[in-house]
């Protein structure tokens, strides 16, 4: 039997996403969605998640163009002055490549996100990264 699966990110961005996304599990497109457990509606994500219990749910890790879960202080190397990750994915993607200390925040953040997640909890279903920032090597070692 072959199956196909449909998978949303960015569950938890905005209302709208999160109101998008359950339409569409509930009229059975949508098997899939990667939770941002930073995200400005990350509560409303999170209760539509438990009101759809089919809906398998994942970690959607940030680290690019959002602001990290650990302060700012903690992962200096990894954020612009004004707190957040940076949208330059080739910047930040070499400056976790080739720095110690860079990894080491990364580390820190991800087990945060990670915790995050666990700590909602949903059953993990898979993990990924906004913008496919996964595909990093570094970042995926770290996964």
């Amino acid at each position: 039997m072959k199956r196909i699966v449909i998978t949303a990110d960015d569950f938890g961005a905005a209302r709208e996403v999160n109101e998008a996304i359950e339409i569409a599990h509930r009229e059975g497109v949508l098997t899939a969605a990667s939770l941002m457990v930073g995200a400005p509606e990350t509560a409303d994500a999170v209760e539509r998640a438990r009101r759809m219990p089919s809906l398998r749910v994942g970690l959607h890790l940030v680290l690019t163009d959002g602001r990290p879960l650990l302060p700012p202080s903690q992962v200096p190397r990894l954020v612009d002055k004004s707190g957040a990750f940076p949208a330059n994915m080739t910047a930040a993607g070499a400056t976790m490549f080739f720095s110690p200390h860079a990894r080491i925040e990364l580390a820190a953040e991800i087990a945060a996100q990670f915790a995050a997640f666990r700590a909602t909890g949903l059953p993990l279903d898979h993990a990924n990264a906004h913008k496919h920032f996964h595909l990093h090597p570094t970042i995926a070692r770290l996964m």
